[in-house]
């Protein structure tokens, strides 16, 4: 059992002063005079004894309650001063110490708080990971961007999420970049990097979403290319057509074979200068105007106007309606994504093969088992000017693409293990 420094001083003090009593009462008992002289200064003695106690207590006391605040976290408490001079010294250095100590926490919470709202608020998806690589909180990006909340994701390892990009994230090194393509449509930048924790690496990984930008600054770069391409041609055929009208007309009849060949040139040009506002018409493609429509309606029509080719193809169409959603969209511009999706879907197929169309109450699912997308075709699909078809133009999926993400619809295309090929529509 420990005995404290008080406990062993007041028992020193008792113990000499009762045993000098005794001595004293001892020795000097028959002179009353210097006995009683002798109980007094003793009693002094003692009393001296008490207040040199309380004056090495109170620091103590000091220390003990300045130990006691700091445990507690509690900078805001100040010692007064005490009168006493070797006192008042510690009095004077701990209330420095706690002012230091306040400014810098209060310091270190703002800095917190800002960095806090800083991630909250950044452009940026950010993941911040425990010790153990397991997800501690999310920034409203990533929430918005995966659709989850933070207690979906809290105290999950990544491959949790189930998402694409998870694959490229579990790859990537600490402290490396990279720019990935997912759904042959979304693009992103993703970067995994450190920081330090008490003493410990902590990971962190921050998603930027490069799909707007990326699609904006390729739309722009093709109008480009297309306003001077369709310039040049039109001024071209504009006086080419002229001469071949000219000289068809004015031609004698023994020139049958002549005028024949104009002809031909002349329907070529027309062909051209329709190709060329084709695309002039991705360029072009006004902003959809949004009422709300019933989707399966929509789909019917479409269905019912596509089916003839595909029974022409040999092609079983099947419509699956699994509700009835009315969402807010242009209904001329996705009825042409329709067509155009459809249309994709019976060249890839073969006599026999199967097109099916789901509708969901968030979503859209046109599946076909005819002929799967390969990775290299995949990696340049919707990109305008390629086709797969020899007589392609390269601008049915562009068109496809613009419209939907005019809308703000969320897509993809791709071929699943199965073998089915499925281009889906989110709501």
């Amino acid at each position: 059992m420990k005995i404290s420094t008080r406990l062993l001083y007041i028992f020193y003090i008792l113990i000499l002063h009762i045993v000098l009593i005794l001595l004293v009462y001892k020795t000097l008992s028959g002179n009353k005079l210097i006995f009683i002289v002798s109980e007094l200064f003793l009693l002094i003695s003692l009393l001296v004894s008490v207040i040199i106690y309380r004056r090495m207590v109170r620091p103590v006391a000091f220390f003990k309650a300045g130990m006691e605040t700091i445990r507690d976290k509690d900078f805001t408490v100040k010692l007064v001063s005490s009168g006493n001079d070797e006192t008042d010294a510690f009095v004077q250095v701990y209330n420095l110490m706690i002012d230091e100590l306040r400014k810098e926490r209060t310091q270190l919470l703002e800095q917190h708080f800002f960095l806090g709202k800083l991630i909250e608020a950044s452009p940026v998806a950010i993941i911040v990971l425990d010790f153990d690589e397991k997800i501690v909180s999310v920034n409203q990006k990533f929430k918005t961007l995966f659709s989850l909340t933070s207690d979906d994701v809290a105290g999950q390892p990544l491959d949790f999420l189930d998402q694409d990009i998870i694959a490229h994230l579990a790859a990537l090194p600490v402290g490396g970049s990279e720019t990935v393509k997912i759904n042959n449509i979304e693009t992103f930048r993703i970067h995994k990097s450190h920081f330090m924790d008490r003493g410990f690496r902590r990971l962190f990984i921050t998603i930027e979403e490069l799909t707007a930008e990326m699609l904006e600054s390729e739309k722009n770069a093709f109008g480009i290319i297309i306003r001077m391409m369709a310039h040049e041609v039109n001024n071209t055929l504009g006086a080419t057509n002229s001469i071949l009208e000219t000289s068809i007309q004015y031609l004698p009849e023994a020139y049958a074979d002549l005028s024949g060949a104009l002809t031909i040139a002349l329907e070529r040009n027309n062909q051209l200068k329709m190709f060329m506002r084709n695309f002039a018409d991705v360029v072009r493609l006004p902003l959809p105007v949004k009422q709300p429509v019933a989707v399966d309606s929509l789909i019917k029509r479409t269905t019912q106007f596509m089916t003839p080719l595909a029974e022409q193809e040999g092609l079983n169409l099947v419509v699956d309606i699994l509700a009835h959603p009315v969402i807010l969209l242009d209904a001329a511009q996705i009825e042409q994504v329709l067509i155009n999706v459809i249309k994709n879907a019976i060249e890839a197929c073969e006599s026999g093969n199967e097109i099916r169309i789901e509708l969901r109450s968030n979503n859209l699912a046109i599946r076909n088992n005819g002929k799967p997308i390969t990775h290299e075709i995949s990696s340049r699909l919707f990109t305008p000017f390629y086709s797969t078809k020899s007589t392609g133009q390269g601008i049915g999926l562009t068109l496809t693409k613009e419209i939907l993400r005019n809308h703000g619809f969320a897509f993809s295309l791709k071929t699943s293990e199965d073998g089915w090929t499925a281009f889906e529509i989110g709501f």
